[in-house]
């Protein structure tokens, strides 16, 4: 049996919950931001509307309101975008129980199976986009393919409001004529290296031998050398999210940061994920440090600690350790991240000959517990004043 599946991408996703919310905003140029009283600020998402002046994702606000004087700012909601998430994945589950939700605005859907309910894909995607509309007031971009990598390439190809079939007949002339970084999985530092390579298109990738490429990318590798031939195995899973496998937040500040303010960022990061892992009592292992420059070009390292913990001063000597060696502190950036993965349950309690760790580990749970009673603001380390305080966007 053919498989058959989608992915449903929602258009401009966090404005257009807003503009449902407030019919009056339809059709009028709406720019998510931060804290729109920050004039230093910057546009986390904009509709289609204000997009068509060329705002664009992490522009200041200043530079956007010369664009277009006449825009609204709205602070956004991150908890409204869960809510009006799960809805839409609700109205997914009413099609087939297999969704894979892949972010808070996409998802997957194998309908395989399921063709007796619908004459074909098309008319299965074309419901699908209907009852969205419907019910939730927001429009959406769906790929249909026979598999997940295709489907997902075919729904970045018509927005806002497609609909695009792509087939693996149709790999040759649709995808290989097209950028390298179209290909799904190809971010700006693969990029940069595929170009020192000579690859400029998804067919010049598909010119290079495999051996060649991992030498390159090691087993990314591989992936590319797949990808690039619109071949993707990999199922729809319904449970992908029910067990940790990394835990992770970022925080976009409202100016340039150098130095101190790029530590103190990482050190209240570093406190979130590691309250996050001990409720889940789960360890790690693998630390992450992601820095988007002034361009907004990202720039991310990985580094393994010799054990596996849960104490957050551990998470920040490793994210520091990554900035020490890989970033010079003069040079500013407008994003700043943390992400802790490797993760496993914790079925150990950490020990060491002068109990030092033990001790850490009990005044975590202390300070887990003063934040659960009085809120996160209430305990801070102060080598974290001089940062700023994180938003709910992270």
């Amino acid at each position: 049996m053919e498989r058959w599946i989608l992915l449903a991408d929602m258009n401009s996703f966090f404005a257009s919950v807003h503009q449902a919310l407030d019919p009056g905003l339809k059709g009028k140029p709406v720019l998510v931001t931060g804290n729109p009283s920050l004039r230093k600020g910057i546009i986390l998402a904009s509709s289609y509307e204000a997009k068509k002046f060329g705002v664009k994702t992490g522009m200041p606000i200043w530079e956007a309101k010369r664009l277009i004087p006449h825009a609204i700012l709205i602070q956004g909601k991150y908890d409204l975008y869960v809510k009006y998430s799960k809805k839409i994945l609700t109205i997914m589950g009413e099609f087939t129980p297999l969704v894979e939700p892949f972010s808070i605005d996409e998802a997957f859907l194998d309908i395989t199976g399921c063709q007796g309910l619908w004459d074909s894909p098309i008319e299965a995607a074309h419901d699908l986009k209907e009852k969205i509309k419907n019910r939730v007031g927001i429009m959406c971009s769906v790929g249909i393919s026979t598999n997940k990598l295709l489907a997902k390439m075919a729904a970045e190809m018509e927005k806002p409001d497609g609909l695009t079939l792509l087939l693996p007949g149709d790999v040759k002339n649709r995808i290989w004529p097209l950028p390298v970084r179209k290909l799904f999985g190809v971010g700006p530092r693969i990029e940069r290296r595929l170009h020192r390579m000579g690859v400029y298109t998804i067919g010049d990738l598909v010119e290079y031998p495999i051996h060649s490429l991992k030498k390159e990318f090691g087993i990314n590798g591989m992936t590319l050398y797949y990808s690039a031939r619109g071949i993707d195995h990999s199922p729809v899973d319904p449970n992908s999210l029910d067990k940790a496998k990394s835990m992770g937040h970022q925080l976009t500040l409202s100016q340039d940061a150098q130095g101190g303010k790029i530590r103190a960022a990482i050190i209240q990061l570093s406190e979130k994920i590691g309250r996050r892992v001990r409720y889940g009592n789960y360890v790690g292992r693998r630390v992450g440090l992601v820095l988007r420059d002034k361009d907004l070009i990202f720039n991310s390292w990985t580094r393994v600690l010799p054990d596996y913990t849960d104490l957050t001063q551990d998470i920040i000597h490793g994210a520091m350790d990554l900035l020490n060696r890989h970033w010079s502190l003069w040079k500013p950036v407008r994003l700043v991240g943390v992400n802790f993965s490797d993760l496993i349950p914790k079925e150990w309690e950490q020990q060491d000959i002068f109990g030092e760790r033990r001790r850490l580990g009990r005044l975590a749970k202390v300070c887990d517990k003063i934040w659960d009673k009085y809120g996160e603001n209430s305990l801070t380390r102060g080598s974290s004043l001089v940062g700023e305080r994180i938003s709910k966007y992270e």
